[in-house]
């Protein structure tokens, strides 16, 4: 009941905040309240620098894909070089949901966060979040994909057998989880809802514990969730068979807030593009990953805006709030 409340103060506090906003001949898909005078299809920071926003303590968060208490801890020494590089303290805050982390940044209680790949648009469009790096290797390379998954010893070959089965989706924004599927597994045989029962888990490692245990027949996943799930033993390999999977998509991106003053946007760069991976819980826990890789919005999300222009996703706190 409290997350729905938390919705619907969502959905009120846009209606209202959009009628009071002034009028900017440049917008694209932003929510009126941002305006996009270079094309970039992020928020501008404010002109009037009364509006930007230098706060003692900085407010940081991972998207809530997986127990938000066990990575308060494996963020920590990021959280440390965060605190040394800006100066200022850093608070983790544990988000329960994508409405509730967007919600956060949109009303100023949320500067820094991560935002996983099919809500970060909403973000962008909906909460001034302007994505500025990713996890990747030292070649900058980086990226995840939609995976397949069925039980080991399933009759389910390629997509086109999830015909007439109960397959887990994870939630409606997310990408691998609902969007790509969706977008793609028409191409591959198979309509979703149409041709098979659409179930949402409520999240990547639910759906995959739900294939192990028999609840699901298959389910749409992102690889690097599975992967860490399965380093931390939380099911055995050996229990499901991969399927089918797509080429890479971007994986989380790193947003800061866009009015926050451009002098601490850039100790907040500095702090990410500077940091460490190794020898560290946060380089443990993201095996592969060794630095922060500078990207855009416009350029490495194109192919998730153009996976949710084909479902006919619209950025609106209705949209997010499904």
């Amino acid at each position: 009941m409290l997350a729905r409340l938390g919705s619907v103060a969502f959905v009120t506090g846009f209606a209202l905040s959009a009628a009071q906003a002034a009028d900017c001949p440049n917008r694209g898909a932003l929510d009126t309240v941002y305006c996009d005078a270079n094309g970039d299809l992020v928020a501008d920071a404010p002109s009037d620098p009364a509006k930007l926003s230098n706060p003692d303590t900085l407010v940081f968060a991972y998207t809530p894909v997986e127990d938000p208490a066990v990575y308060a801890d494996i963020w920590q020494p990021f959280i440390d070089h965060l605190e040394e590089v800006t100066g200022k303290d850093v608070q983790f805050f544990a988000v329960q949901s994508n409405s509730a982390e967007v919600e956060a940044m949109r009303s100023g209680r949320l500067h820094i966060a991560g935002f996983s790949t099919g809500p970060t648009p909403f973000a962008v469009n909906l909460a001034g979040a302007v994505p500025f790096a990713i996890m990747g290797s030292d070649s900058g390379k980086f990226g995840y994909r939609l995976q397949l998954f069925t039980q080991a010893d399933s009759d389910i070959k390629t997509p086109a057998d999830l015909a007439g089965k109960r397959v887990a989706h994870t939630s409606p924004t997310s990408n691998s989880g609902n969007q790509a599927p969706r977008a793609l597994f028409p191409d591959l045989g198979v309509v979703p809802e149409k041709d098979y029962e659409v179930i949402y888990s409520g999240s990547h490692d639910q759906s995959m514990l739900g294939v192990v245990a028999g609840d699901y027949d298959a389910a749409p996943v992102a690889s690097e969730v599975v992967e860490r799930m399965a380093d931390r033993g939380l099911y055995d390999p050996e229990d499901v068979r991969l399927v089918w999977e797509s080429e890479p998509f971007p994986t989380t991106s790193f947003n800061y807030a866009h009015d926050l003053d451009p002098e601490l946007v850039e100790k907040i760069k500095d702090a990410f593009f500077s940091f460490d991976f190794t020898g560290n819980k946060l380089g443990e826990e993201f095996a592969g990953v060794s630095r922060f890789v500078p990207i855009t919005y416009k350029d490495q999300w194109a192919v998730i805006r153009q996976i949710q222009a084909h479902n006919g996703v619209e950025y609106t706190p209705q949209g997010l709030a499904k």
